[in-house]
């Protein structure tokens, strides 16, 4: 809010920030990887013994080409074989800095060639002569892995275009922070990795599992270096998951990109942070939170210093079952552009700010101020009186159905669960205030452990025989599409697990059965087009599942942004019943592989199942429809959308002889549907002349009614003509916002 009471109205995610957010970052990464050397990285590697260096990324290990030992020899990544050729020695030089010794002749050590500066200068085996060029310093990362900078010319030991290929030869290049600069290095004589403690499982290495008895200040530092990593790797591969068990800590966690933030206990009173859980906007000035996607925190208790804690986030940013002791804010002075809260109690005021819509689901607070164009409670008690457009807010007093996203968290005896909430109607507030909630607990044994680099067959083999799945924190690349077919299975991802496709296959597709909970996943689409990412039940679904709905939680999509991703439609819902608890789905509008002949992507969601219902709605980008209903008795309580920024021209984006593509539409041959609290926003960045007819499409009949929409031209590049049919509007450079309270 201004200090006259105004609402703000930030300008767009166009290009020209995205720009700044990319230079940004890699000033950051590059400054980072010069200045925040660990000091005895190297002293943690043994100075004698020998290892296999693998990437992680490739998983490929470091090679000396034929296992030769002539001056010259390629350095190469080659399937590891455990062989001589893949055995490596850091021996110190000084200040910090190594040399890589090769087992085959311990006289010759990793070289850039002609004592090179250049990016993509090749590294060869030679003779070490005290060269600059032969001396590297390990950068320790937050999950153990390392970067490998030479001393000579600072740049890192790189994979080529981040290849999977075996023969390549290895290269120096700017340090940038992906997974084709980091290494593992594990001993092949030394001391083998440590298991985990009796009774916990073994969640790899990206995962964290604090106790009250270790000393703060090692918890502190761990959390501080994931995100020194995260704050800015918004497109890298690592992922990570920081999990409290149940006691008190005097730490505080600020939450990067790809880091969930999480308790273990039953209920958010199991575990205390004395501190500050919280994520802010500091590295996009002028604090500009409408990047901060990907990350997560669950489960706890939080006493803040000063009793403010802030929660500046954009989509895919998930505050859940969380008891905060004092005041909230949801921005950081800057814009902020949207989220989501649910379960959650909050003792003070949530303070809104810049947020330009929220939505807010079975919370409590103290109080609620501030408001922007679309603000969404339901089953929020004590949440502020509806009065849409101004304030805009929308109010409904109870949540009609859902079921919570299940959670990992130890019992009393110790042991390791998997918590599935019970399905609950006409519900108000968090389900946990009153005691425990009701649901279910599965033994950590009735889930098959995912670490990447498994396959998609072994993955459909566990489902076969019964197993659920816990995905830990990663990038698990899948050339099959993982098939459940088993009612009640539970697919669980720490850390913003991330399934990409990679055969023009789908992620998952589910049977029509009761009760799938799929939850805290990313689903990623890769170069190869994918027809469609997800599919809930088959074609033809007819089955009734009011009793037992399948439930989707935290599960975020995302077409372009890392890389190229194509995908022609995103996720279709043919089952009857199914919940949508908080989705985003998104073709990228900034960094790498987007434009529109690049990153293509027509449609977003199509629901053909009836009854279903989504809390939580965010479709961004699609060049053709963002959503299309064609079931019967749908229900959506907030939904949140940019139409595509980057049509060329307007004849590159008609819909025969309509201009443009709505951002919601139902079917004409549906007869029940309701709707409430939506936006529709457009920047067409390569042609400000460009028209949408239209935001939203429906049929006119009783039993269709929408409430509470809003459309907004964003800094007036572009025009939406109306805002539901032929009603209201528009938008434009003129007037930037449109609304209609009810249609029809």
């Amino acid at each position: 809010m201004t200090p006259g009471g105004a609402p703000l109205r930030p300008p767009p995610r166009t290009r020209r920030f995205a720009a700044i957010a990319v230079a940004l970052v890699a000033a950051i990464v590059a400054t980072g990887l010069t200045v925040t050397y660990s000091s005895d990285a190297s002293a943690a590697i043994s100075p004698t013994g020998w290892n296999t260096v693998v990437n992680k990324f490739s998983a490929k290990c470091v090679d000396a080409r034929a296992a030769a030992t002539v001056n010259g020899t390629a350095v190469q990544q080659q399937s590891c074989n455990s062989s001589t050729a893949q055995q490596w020695q850091f021996q110190p030089t000084s200040d910090g800095h190594v040399r890589i010794n090769a087992l085959n002749n311990a006289a010759q050590a990793l070289d850039v060639t002609n004592v090179s500066t250049a990016d993509s200068a090749p590294i060869q085996l030679w003779a070490y002569g005290n060269g600059n060029n032969q001396q590297w310093r390990p950068v320790e990362e937050a999950d153990g892995a390392y970067h490998l900078v030479n001393r000579n010319s600072g740049k890192c030991l790189d994979v080529p275009g981040a290849s999977t290929a075996d023969g390549l030869q290895l290269q120096q290049y700017t340090c940038n922070g992906t997974a084709a600069q980091s290494f593992r290095i594990l001993p092949v004589d030394g001391t083998p990795p440590t298991d985990p403690p009796a009774g916990q499982p073994d969640l790899g290495p990206n995962v964290s599992i604090f106790d009250p008895s270790m000393p703060q200040s090692t918890i502190q530092n761990k959390l501080n270096s994931v995100f020194s990593q995260q704050e800015t790797n918004q497109y890298g591969e690592q992922r990570y998951a920081l999990l409290f068990k149940p006691g008190t800590y005097n730490v505080s966690a600020n939450v990067g990109f790809f880091t969930q933030v999480a308790g273990l206990g039953l209920t958010p009173s199991s575990v205390t942070i004395n501190g500050a859980v919280h994520v802010e906007a500091d590295w996009f000035p002028p604090q500009n939170a409408t990047h901060n996607f990907w990350r997560g925190a669950e489960g706890l208790t939080v006493n803040p210093p000063g009793g403010l804690d802030r929660w500046a986030v954009s989509q895919a940013s998930a505050y859940r079952r969380m008891h905060l002791k004092g005041n909230l804010a949801l921005d950081d002075g800057g814009w902020a552009s949207g989220g989501f809260m649910a379960d959650t109690l909050v003792d003070g005021q949530v303070r809104s700010g810049s947020q330009q819509q929220w939505l807010s689901r079975n919370t409590n607070w103290g109080s609620w101020t501030g408001q922007n164009w679309n603000h969404v409670f339901v089953g929020a008690q004590n949440a502020p009186a509806g009065g849409f457009p101004d304030p805009g807010y929308t109010k409904i007093a109870q949540t009609p159905i859902i079921r919570e996203k299940p959670y990992l968290y130890i019992d009393a005896a110790g042991n390791y669960k998997v918590f599935v909430p019970a399905l609950k109607s006409n519900s108000a507030g968090p389900g946990w205030t009153n005691g425990n909630p009701a649901g279910e607990s599965l033994p950590i044994d009735q889930f098959y452990i995912a670490k990447p680099g498994v396959t998609a067959a072994t993955l459909n083999a566990q489902l076969a025989a019964g197993k659920n799945l816990l995905f830990t924190p990663g990038v698990f690349k899948l050339s099959d599409t993982l098939r459940i077919t088993r009612p009640n299975t539970v697919v669980l991802g720490l850390g913003l697990a991330t399934l990409m496709p990679t055969n023009g296959n789908q992620s998952i597709t589910v049977s029509d059965v009761d009760g799938v909970k799929l939850a805290g996943l990313l689903i990623d689409a890769a170069p190869t087009n994918s027809a469609l990412l997800m599919e809930i039940g088959p074609a033809g679904s007819s089955a009734n599942h009011s009793a037992n709905p399948t439930s989707l939680h935290d599960v975020y999509y995302r077409i372009g942004g890392s890389a190229v991703g194509k995908a022609t439609e995103t996720l279709r819902i043919n089952s009857n019943n199914v919940i949508l608890d908080h989705v985003w789905l998104w073709r990228g509008d900034h960094r790498d592989g987007v434009g529109w002949n690049v990153n293509t992507a027509a449609t977003g969601l199509v629901v053909n199942g009836n009854d279903v219902t989504a809390y939580g709605l965010f479709v961004e980008h699609y060049q053709k429809y963002q959503t299309i209903w064609n079931g019967n008795g749908g229900r959506t309580y907030f939904y949140q959308n940019e139409l595509p920024y980057d049509p060329p021209n307007q004849a590159a984006w008609m819909n025969g002889s309509t201009r443009g593509y709505a951002a919601y539409k139902v079917a004409d041959s549906v007869t029940t549907h309701e709707a409430w609290g939506l936006g529709s926003y457009c920047v067409f960045t390569s042609d400000a002349s460009i028209v949408a007819e239209r935001a939203f499409e429906a049929p006119v009949k009783p039993g269709v009614k929408f409430h509470n929409m809003i459309t907004v031209s964003l800094g007036g590049r572009g025009t939406i003509a109306h805002v539901i049919n032929n009603t209201g509007g528009p938008s434009n450079s003129t007037s930037n916002e449109a609304t209609v309270v009810n249609f029809p």
